[in-house]
């Protein structure tokens, strides 16, 4: 098989200089390697927040996640949420600008690419859509699977499969990352793209699931740095680009329970019992019998630990009492699977002053009347709220001292644009990224983190190849700059609404104006194939 790309991408979800240069003292990535050292590379520093659904839009748009408008891994509809899908981004991505300038690309595994956009080339959605996604052109996953023998989004197995040992779950990764080399190399072949992007999803994920266990680490990076060796010598691309969407490393301070603390400085309040936490997680098991289901009433069972956390006898009291003699397995075996969600303490939003919707949007929002259904800050008490609110945030410290976050600052520092109203009002930016945070209402403020590894602020951008000036990376780019200098390593105008700026490694095309984007009407991904998406976040480690 041959192939010829122009510029191609590689994806490298959590890499980073730090990870990569340890790889390099045990010899396990000698192609990444001759990329980054033989070329050019530097720290990229992410966006807020620094994770994949957010973070991977931004780099392929160019624009804050306030512009596309993907914040997190979910939307809100007032109070209740939604899983974001393709639907969700609103702005053009790399693929459909090249298009206009008669350019083809082959994306594969990109995260947050379903329903995929119509372009001249081929791509296969990646992480947060469906198992069997939609592709483009329609029957592209067929052909794919026809040609290489098999080709999944996720692994066959989750975190709590009690069948499967360390070792099958790493011949699950390992065969999940080289499903994305052998799809990429077949479709490069099949449209000899100007432009190519495939992403390697599992290096993050090794890490969430295995605690930074080292020699998984090395064993799925091995097998990626393999795929990235193939594609160099069956693409043969001119020039090629490494990127990733955030960092990687250790989180060895404390956890914060975000809501715990503004529960007790008034701002939030709390309710026991009834449906628990918006989330469709209660219905996923009629949506994978194929059921219709829209909505969740608790069955008998789950209205009766939903009544007991009325009088105090919530899940984690529970748990905690079968932990000490010994029945926690056979619990967690024979209890319905939502009766914690109903019997946890929760958060009242509509009668909450502020609160943090979920930690990975590293951030408070407050109950804005107008913007919220049941919003109960006045506009003319909005700044007041606020600066009182980022105030008592900043001086937040850890039994040993040190403060909490090392940025409280309202959104408008990281968001704006038509979508600015996604975003959380405040920003909360944990210090040295090393303190974990969590929206659960727990008890106490403070705990052991719940990951001790986790996603830090600086990835990673390397080049190598035709029109390179490898002198001219500077310290640290951007991950809003990817978009422009992928576009002028291809010689295409960018965006003048991208956010970012060409790294001078490469020559700049220049910007022009592009079309507002207009498709999509932001609904929810369809059905197929989701009732699999919340297991597949909370295997991840992203949903509590």
């Amino acid at each position: 098989m041959t192939g010829n790309v122009d510029v191609l991408l590689i994806g490298i979800d959590a890499g980073c200089l730090p990870v990569f240069e340890r790889l390099y003292e045990d010899d396990v990535v000698p192609n990444i390697r001759s990329i980054c050292e033989g070329g050019a590379a530097a720290p990229l520093e992410s966006q807020m927040p620094p994770w994949t659904p957010s973070a991977w839009p931004s780099l392929y748009t160019g624009v804050n996640p306030g512009q596309h408008g993907v914040c997190g891994f979910v939307t809100y509809d007032g109070y209740d949420f939604r899983v974001v899908s393709g639907n969700d981004v609103e702005e053009h991505a790399i693929w459909s600008l090249l298009d206009e300038h008669d350019r083809s690309s082959v994306v594969v595994n990109v995260p947050v690419t379903h329903p995929p956009d119509e372009f001249d080339g081929a791509l296969i959605p990646g992480f947060i859509g469906p198992e069997d996604p939609k592709c483009h052109p329609e029957g592209t996953l067929e052909e794919v699977r026809e040609a290489i023998g098999e080709y999944r989004v996720y692994p066959n197995y989750s975190r709590e499969h009690s069948d499967f040992t360390d070792e099958q779950k790493m011949d699950e990764y390992t065969t999940l990352v080289r499903m994305r080399g052998e799809a990429f190399r077949y479709l490069a072949d099949e449209y000899e793209p100007d432009f190519g992007f495939v992403q390697f999803q599992k290096p993050d994920t090794v890490f969430h699931e295995f605690d930074g266990d080292w020699e998984k680490v090395k064993t799925v990076y091995e097998e990626t740095d393999r795929q990235v060796g193939k594609l160099l010598e069956e693409c043969n691309p001119n020039t090629v680009f490494i990127a990733s969407d955030h960092g990687m490393g250790p989180y060895e301070k404390y956890e914060f329970r975000v809501n715990e603390f503004l529960r007790d400085e008034g701002y939030v309040k709390a309710m026991k019992g009834g449906k628990g936490m918006p989330s469709w997680n209660p219905i996923q098991e009629e949506l994978r019998e194929g059921k219709d289901t829209r909505t969740w009433e608790p069955n008998a069972v789950e209205r009766i630990a939903a009544k007991a956390a009325k009088f105090g006898l919530t899940a984690h009291r529970i748990r905690t009492g079968l932990e000490k003699v010994g029945l926690a397995d056979i619990a967690k075996q024979y209890a319905p699977k939502n009766v914690a969600r109903t019997a946890n303490e929760q958060v009242n939003f509509p009668n909450s002053v502020a609160y943090m919707r979920a930690r990975t949007e590293l951030g408070v929002r407050i109950n804005l009347q107008g913007r919220e259904p049941n919003g109960i800050v006045s506009p003319d008490e909005y700044d007041e709220v606020r600066d009182e609110l980022m105030e008592k945030l900043r001086g937040v410290e850890t039994p040993d001292g040190e403060p909490v976050f090392g940025e409280v600052s309202p959104r408008e520092k990281y968001f704006h644009g038509k979508n600015a109203d996604n975003a959380p009002d405040i920003v909360t930016i944990p210090n040295e990224m090393g303190q974990f945070l969590s929206a659960q209402l727990l008890g106490d403020h403070f705990a052991p983190p719940t990951e001790p590894w986790n996603h830090k602020l600086d990835g990673v951008l390397a080049a190598k190849g035709a029109g390179i000036d490898p002198d001219a990376m500077p310290a640290k780019a951007h991950i809003f700059d990817v978009a422009p200098t992928i576009m002028s390593a291809l010689g295409v105008p960018y965006s003048d609404r991208m956010d970012g700026t060409v790294v001078p490694i490469v020559d700049d095309a220049g910007a022009q104006s592009y079309p507002k984007y207009a498709n999509g009407d932001g609904s929810a991904m369809d059905e197929e194939g989701e009732e699999n998406l919340e297991e597949r976040l909370a295997d991840l480690g992203y949903m509590q």
